[in-house]
């Protein structure tokens, strides 16, 4: 008889970054969240799109060098660290430096420790600033290089994919994830209402609920909460079976919390048997999609 596949996932859901000079508040928090992950068991954590760091790209600062690092940088080491000595993998969202170029990414970093691949987001979004409360705009533009690929990473023989924020809004790459194998989507995101309830709280799990159903894939989709200088961040962080596209956790609005599920990856099989994509799809007519 064939034992299933499981993986114990966690979704850390982080609260708002108040000091844009000092990360170290977030790294003891992130480390404290490890510590509490391990006594349940996770395999995989993931944290929000970078949670080290205030959501910088909301306004214009030419002074901006200080939210980016070069892994390894001796100011996340303690994280990583924790997470190691746990023999726990990780999704570690971060503003990466490379060069003369800035990226929105994350790394993947095995249950060894070592690193296994760096995602960059693909889709930089630029939101124009409103007269409602909390509508500050995003110019990730500004700083932003768009990643160029869609990797995807395996973990002890699960393979994974990332997208990152405004990529879980375009069902390509997702896609093309789980054409290329992956079963867990992992999606670092630090999504706020802007002050518009309707285009971004209101409508929240449905793109994240649509990308798990129509791969028959797993989402981990991991959001920032509260209140940051006016910012006011969704959280609800959730973790999406392939299955319906059932929400199996999801957190609150306003505070961190860390969602723990162990998920059955003959799951993802089931759903993509069930809903026979693979096999209806007729890859010969989307042509069109290369296009402008």
């Amino acid at each position: 008889m064939t034992s299933r596949r499981t993986l114990t996932v966690a979704a850390a859901q982080t609260g708002p970054v108040l000091d844009p000079d000092d990360m170290r508040p977030g790294v003891e928090a992130a480390c404290a969240m490890v510590e509490r992950a391990a006594t349940q068991g996770v395999e995989v954590i993931c944290f929000s799109e970078l949670f080290l760091t205030p959501f910088f790209p909301n306004r214009l600062e030419a002074r901006f060098d200080h939210w980016f690092l070069t892994l390894p940088d001796p100011r996340v080491q303690p994280l990583l660290d924790a997470a190691k000595r746990h023999r726990m993998a990780m999704i570690f969202p971060f503003g990466e430096r490379d060069g003369r170029q800035y990226f929105n990414s994350a790394a993947v970093i095995g249950r060894d420790g070592r690193i296994l691949g760096t995602y960059r987001k693909t889709h930089i979004p630029a939101i124009f600033p409103s007269n409602l409360q909390g509508g500050t705009g995003s110019y990730e533009k500004f700083y932003f290089t768009p990643g160029s690929s869609l990797p995807v990473f395996e973990i002890d023989g699960v393979k994974v994919g990332v997208q990152i924020c405004y990529d879980r809004k375009f069902p390509e790459g997702s896609r093309a994830l789980a054409i290329g194998g992956a079963e867990v989507l992992f999606m670092p995101i630090c999504a706020a209402t802007y002050g518009e309830m309707k285009l971004r709280d209101h409508t929240w799990d449905l793109p994240l609920r649509a990308r798990a159903y129509e791969n028959g894939t797993f989402v981990v989709a991991v959001n920032r909460a509260g209140d940051e200088a006016g910012r006011r961040h969704i959280g609800r962080s959730m973790i999406i079976s392939p299955i319906g596209a059932e929400i199996m956790a999801e957190a609150g609005e306003d505070e961190p919390e860390l969602l723990v599920a162990t998920l059955d990856l003959d799951e993802v099989g089931v759903a993509q048997k069930s809903l026979p994509w693979w096999r209806d799809r007729r890859p010969e007519l989307y042509g069109a999609l290369q296009g402008s």
